[in-house]
């Protein structure tokens, strides 16, 4: 299913590659993020793991809570890491995004950074 969202996306924007690898991440992450921790409760509460069947049913509670809570953090430190490896010069900025919020902020009357505000817009501004 994921290999059929970037063969779609490639097909319809070139940016879209790009995205649909993001989203691919994320859906796995979120995923392992929801998967992980109730694997890890369940073994516990169904003695899976061995030395939990000797343990007191609090223990086992506290023990799997514990562990469930880390590997979520565990997950959460796995996607930051594939966040951190994708290389940055693949993320260029949408052109047509760039041109619509430049022209936003022409409209307020903001001088932009490669332009210096003109005497006859600030005489007006008063």
């Amino acid at each position: 299913m994921c290999g059929a969202l970037v063969f779609i996306a490639q097909q319809q924007h070139p940016f879209s590659e790009t995205m649909a690898r993001v989203i691919e991440k994320f859906f796995i992450t979120s995923m392992l993020m929801w998967a992980v921790p109730i694997a890890i409760m369940y073994a516990f509460n169904n003695n899976l793991f061995p030395g939990s069947g000797d343990m007191s049913p609090y223990s086992v509670t506290l023990l799997s809570g514990f562990l469930a809570v880390v590997s979520v953090n565990i997950v959460i430190a796995f996607y930051i890491y594939l966040a951190m490896k994708e290389p940055s010069d693949k993320h260029e900025p949408d052109p047509k995004f760039v041109s619509e919020a430049e022209a936003s902020v022409k409209h307020l009357g903001v001088p932009s950074q490669t332009q210096e505000p003109s005497s006859s817009s600030h005489n007006k501004e008063e």
